[in-house]
């Protein structure tokens, strides 16, 4: 029922939004006409930080842009989707959106979601996009034009716990770099200490840090061309077999996020290979207990690791010039140095603009004082995109694929026959 009913609000969405995608012209030049823009954002339904910094961007932004009134819509990241489709077809969906990665397909094909380049002059779009890493760019591109701006993301980070390090004769100056280094630490670990040596934050609902794991081995879970599903293949069946080793040895084991970070902030784990954005709740955790340090993702043997990213980018949905123009200027600043200085400094997750980074009124002090984020940052360079999943049962493909992984690393069966099974399944659910 509930498949019939999503397919169903699909298709209204589609035909609704069709003829508004043929609409998309340019937005209106700057002008002090006042103007409302409902925003929805996933970080003013969390709890804490993610709010605070989040409030504290918009009301620098209301200061700057007195004519411009957003309003701000609470929607937490795992609802998004289904409160635009319903609000699109009531005719009152947002004018811009925070958006997860995996579902920019689905919103650029079904909901009109226009281009930047097809409603930005073209010089304002460069001069903004100049100053962004290219791979950030590429976050919110797909078939060559950009949909969304990277606004909060991280890449993987392997969060660990230098007492235990120490308690297990590890030295935490040298973390693991390699899978194999991990494995050995993890043992080390839980031989000598009791600890869980590793918790690897890469089985959840979303697929980002799968992608990566997988890309490190040279695979990937979907082809280039984004037909052909490819989580089945040898590179991917050699990842996880090398981490169901570590699970049948006892160096890793499995816990849902939500578990791996209590674990974690109490101390009794070594490592943790998770998002950056958990930090501080690790910071917190750790105060006045143990020490908290991070290393980069890491990778099979001489192969470099190929981080992926998490997050979401900054979507515009409305038609209307003036619109238009009003969330342009809001996403401009909040992909600003001051918006990264704030979402890194007091959220967690990645600048990225170097200028951001080096800059003295920006990120550089703060970064001294935190060198946790250094990891994090270093990966940029590498990052490739998170790619999402064509069509509209692009969940329960990414479902499908999920649970095969992680049945594959810490079930029973043999891992190949495993995924290669689950692939036939999801193949099945991809467009035609």
């Amino acid at each position: 029922m509930l498949h019939r009913t999503f397919l169903g609000m699909a298709t209204a969405v589609a035909i609704l939004s069709a003829p508004l995608a043929a609409l998309a012209q340019s937005m209106a030049p700057a002008s002090d006409a006042p103007v409302t823009i409902r925003f929805y954002n996933y970080n003013l339904a969390s709890a804490g930080i993610g709010r605070d910094a989040t409030v504290e961007m918009l009301d620098s932004f209301a200061e700057a842009h007195p004519t411009i009134k957003v309003e701000g819509v609470a929607v937490p990241s795992a609802d998004v989707m289904s409160r635009v489709q319903a609000d699109v077809v009531a005719g009152q969906g947002p004018d811009i959106a925070q958006i997860v990665f995996s579902d920019l397909d689905y919103v650029v094909t079904n909901f009109g979601a226009p281009a930047l380049e097809d409603i930005v002059p073209a010089g304002e779009l460069e001069a903004h996009l100049a100053g962004i890493f290219p791979n950030g760019v590429e976050l919110g591109r797909l078939d060559g034009k950009t949909y969304g701006l990277a606004y909060v993301f991280s890449t993987p980070v392997l969060f660990y716990n230098a007492d235990v390090f120490r308690a297990a004769g590890l030295n935490p100056d040298a973390p693991p770099r390699t899978w194999d280094e991990v494995k050995s630490a993890a043992l080390a670990i839980r031989s000598s200490t009791g600890k869980t040596g590793l918790i690897a934050g890469i089985f959840s609902p979303f697929d980002w840090m799968f992608q990566g794991l997988i890309r490190s081995n040279g695979g990937r879970v979907l082809s280039e061309d984004r037909k052909q599903l490819m989580f089945a293949e040898p590179e991917a069946v050699e990842a996880l077999a090398i981490l169901r080793d570590m699970a049948k040895s006892g160096a890793m084991e499995n816990a849902t996020t939500a578990n791996g970070i209590e674990a974690m902030s109490s101390g009794q784990v070594g490592m943790y290979l998770t998002t950056s954005v958990v930090q501080a709740s690790l910071l917190k955790g750790a105060a006045g207990k143990w020490e908290l340090r991070a290393a980069a993702m890491p990778a099979f043997g001489d192969r470099p690791a190929v981080p992926t990213n998490s997050g979401s980018a900054l979507v515009v949905f409305t038609q209307d010039p003036l619109k238009q123009r009003a969330a342009w200027e809001l996403m401009k600043h909040l992909t600003s140095d001051y918006a990264y200085t704030i979402i890194t400094s007091k959220i967690g997750y990645l600048p990225l603009r170097q200028s951001t980074i080096d800059g003295e009124a920006h990120l550089a002090p703060w970064l001294r004082e935190n060198p946790l984020a250094l990891p994090n940052i270093q990966q940029l360079s590498r990052m490739e995109p998170w790619v999402p999943h064509p069509g509209p049962n692009y969940r329960q493909i990414v479902t499908t694929m999920m649970n095969a992984a992680e049945q594959a690393v810490f079930g029973e069966g043999d891992p190949a026959t495993i995924l290669a099974e689950a692939q036939k399944r999801a193949q099945a659910l991809m467009p035609r």
